[in-house]
């Protein structure tokens, strides 16, 4: 089965492609959100019809929340496990879009034609890909370069609470050599990526109580304990003045990396003055001695994510509050427990508690640990050489910043490797209003997909 046949009819079909990616767009399958419980729905039964009409066995399962959808195809060679998301990110605040964020269209900008649309770029633009590279393949050949799955899941945009359980009741099914995930970026345009480590996740937040009620800043203020200020000098002593974590023990399992690995990211094309000046900053911040790449893809952050107490109407109140919260996360990297984790950070925020104030841990626990992809496995020089050719530059591995929890799940639920290729970039505005996705992107994904399956099939 050759392959550039299968390339020219990607190329010919490409607008019929956009057209199909369109009517998986219009679906608003925000699983976040009840209201749109049967949007989701909808979405999953978009997936099976299409997977269908390319002659893959494909089903809508129920979970307790959103369904997943399920696909096999039979073949020669190896059997890959293809993962993606339906569900989008809810659409507020609605009054900053340019246009309605469900009615998909093309946009002409100074960088080449992007579609713009809630989830353009994260998911379906990205799943839409994979399969438009099986349905040229299927168009040109008959049938597939190898044995697939389909696996597409529905709450990864609120937390993939049905993810675990359906992997393990379904783990016999969803078995395969190697699984594909298309949820990712490059590090830079036209710099094909595969990304070889994550950071994990860990959140956790508290509240503070001082007094047992508001108190009158005349009557109490001077004597009472006022927990806005504690949680402010508290938040302020979790980092030193050179960014470094406070926490004893915060950096157990932490690794330096390689100066190979860094001489690799030196050279990846990534622009840190672009990086940076696109969000207002002049300089990096963080922990001191660590490159922009380092801190986003290698060293653990613990961040302060929502911080409020007290009157927050118009004017002013002089009260003392009773309570104050914060929210906060932390990304982990290497061998980072985040249990163990969590534990620490718990014991030395309590360690700085002065008298009379009172503290409430969150009892919903959330964590998982760094992925880390085995790199060693031949799939990943195979995958790196068909990108190359795709993009006429040599594909680089790459860290990731973000969470991706179903790539460490592949692992410790299905004893699976995992390989992580997308073609989104940094200025999609994925989670944000006029979310995009170029379509070279789209094109040049559709065809690097393809090539992939060449490779790994060959």
């Amino acid at each position: 089965m050759t392959l550039d046949p299968v390339l020219a009819r990607i190329d010919a079909d490409l607008p019929v492609a956009i057209d199909r990616l369109f009517g998986l767009l219009r679906i608003p399958s925000i699983s976040t959100d009840p209201a749109f419980k049967a949007d989701c729905d909808r979405a999953a039964d978009w997936l099976v019809e299409d997977l269908r009409s390319i002659g893959v066995e494909a089903s809508k399962r129920p979970t307790p929340g959103h369904p997943m959808v399920v696909g096999h195809v039979d073949g020669e060679g190896p059997h890959l496990l293809f993962y993606g998301h339906y569900d989008v990110q809810p659409v507020d605040p609605l009054d900053l879009w340019d246009a309605p964020p469900f009615e998909p269209r093309i946009e002409d900008t100074p960088n080449g034609k992007v579609m713009r649309g809630r989830g353009t770029s994260d998911d379906k633009g990205q799943l839409m890909t994979f399969i438009e590279a099986c349905r040229a393949w299927k168009a040109v050949h008959g049938k597939l370069p190898c044995k697939i799955t389909f696996f597409l899941e529905g709450e990864e945009e609120s937390g993939s609470p049905s993810l675990i359980p359906f992997m393990e009741k379904n783990a016999a099914e969803l078995k395969s050599d190697i699984a594909l995930i298309c949820d990712t970026s490059m590090v830079s345009p036209g710099v094909p990526s595969i990304a070889s480590q994550l950071r994990g996740m860990l959140k956790d937040e508290f509240t503070l109580t001082g007094p047992r009620i508001d108190l009158h800043s005349g009557h109490y203020g001077g004597p009472a304990l006022n927990p806005l200020a504690e949680i402010a000098r508290i938040v302020a002593a979790l980092h030193d003045d050179q960014g470094r974590v406070t926490v004893p023990g915060f950096y157990e399992g932490v690794y330096e990396i390689s100066d190979n690995l860094r001489a690799q990211w030196g050279a990846c094309g990534f622009d840190e003055e672009t990086y940076l000046n696109s969000v207002g900053f002049t300089q990096s911040h963080g922990e001191a001695g660590y490159s922009t790449l380092e801190l986003q893809w290698a060293r653990p952050t613990l961040e302060i994510n929502g911080l409020w107490g007290g009157y927050q109407g118009a004017g002013s109140k002089t009260v003392i509050p009773s309570k104050a919260h914060c929210k906060f996360t932390c990304r982990l990297v290497g061998d980072q427990d985040p249990d163990a984790l969590r534990d620490r950070i718990r014991a030395h925020v309590e360690s700085l508690l002065r008298p009379d104030c009172k503290i409430k841990w969150d009892t919903d626990l959330e964590g998982s640990p760094a992925p880390v992809m085995n790199t060693e496995r031949p799939e990943f020089e195979q995958a790196r050489k068909a990108l190359s050719d795709e993009w006429s530059r040599e594909a680089v591995l790459v860290g990731m910043g973000g969470s991706i929890p179903i790539a460490g799940f592949f692992k410790s639920v299905l004893g699976m490797d995992a390989m992580l290729i997308g073609f989104a970039n940094d200025d999609d505005a994925i989670h944000s209003p006029n979310e995009k996705y170029d379509v070279e992107s789209f094109h040049k994904g559709i065809r690097s997909w393809a090539r992939i399956l060449a490779e790994l099939s060959a």
